[in-house]
């Protein structure tokens, strides 16, 4: 069985801008350019013959495939595929503060402290446990070859890692941008990347 994954960030949201915390609490819309991304991306990408597309449960992935499901394309969302949880620094602006929280947790999970978590958030090694559920479900759906996932950016870091046999800790050296694109090939039980970080679609947006 082979299947195709086509793993997409979320287009931009106001809170990205303005570097206000969101995590898997804090359920924001697109903003305009936001709605630009996913836009341009459909605009690159409505030539495949998506068999399915699994989303987060949060609005910003739901409104950045939005095209496709009015094309008829089946949406299902899936928990497993949320952004992880950043606890009490949600919905706060990344003020001096919170920036040296983060920066004290993020240097802990490249030491390979996979347990630790935000205060009343969520550790990456309890966000494998839940993508791998999402990645079981949508593995189980034989009869789909080509599937659009949308999902965050921690989120996806830690997913393409797991996938793809790089330790989480070094979760960090995967880029990512709003709407950037990770292809995937799954043959053999494995997974294998073979469009790595894949932001052409918003060169047109860059020379408009």
């Amino acid at each position: 069985m082979k299947k195709t994954f086509y793993f997409i960030r979320h287009g931009q949201t106001d809170l990205n801008l303005k570097g206000i915390v969101q995590g898997r609490g804090v359920n924001s819309p697109l903003n305009q350019n936001g709605l630009q991304q996913a836009q341009a991306f459909y605009e690159a990408y409505k030539h495949i013959p998506f068999d399915k597309i699994y989303t987060s449960t949060l609005l910003r992935t739901h409104q950045t495939v939005q095209h496709f499901v009015n094309d008829g394309i089946p949406m299902i969302e899936l928990s497993g595929l949320d952004e992880i949880s950043w606890g009490i620094y949600e919905g706060k602006e990344q003020n001096q503060e919170i920036l040296a929280g983060f920066e004290q947790v993020v240097n802990s999970w490249r030491n390979n402290e996979l347990d630790l978590a935000i205060l009343e958030g969520e550790s990456p090694n309890a966000l494998v446990l839940r993508q791998q559920v999402a990645i079981q479900t949508m593995l189980e759906q034989k009869q789909e070859q080509e599937v659009l996932v949308c999902m965050h950016g921690r989120a996806l870091r830690i997913m393409l890692c797991h996938l793809t046999g790089v330790p989480v800790c070094k979760m960090d050296e995967f880029p990512h941008t709003n709407t950037a694109l990770y292809k995937l090939e799954y043959e053999h039980d494995q997974f294998s990347i073979v469009d790595y970080y894949n932001t052409k679609h918003l060169d047109r947006l860059v020379n408009e």
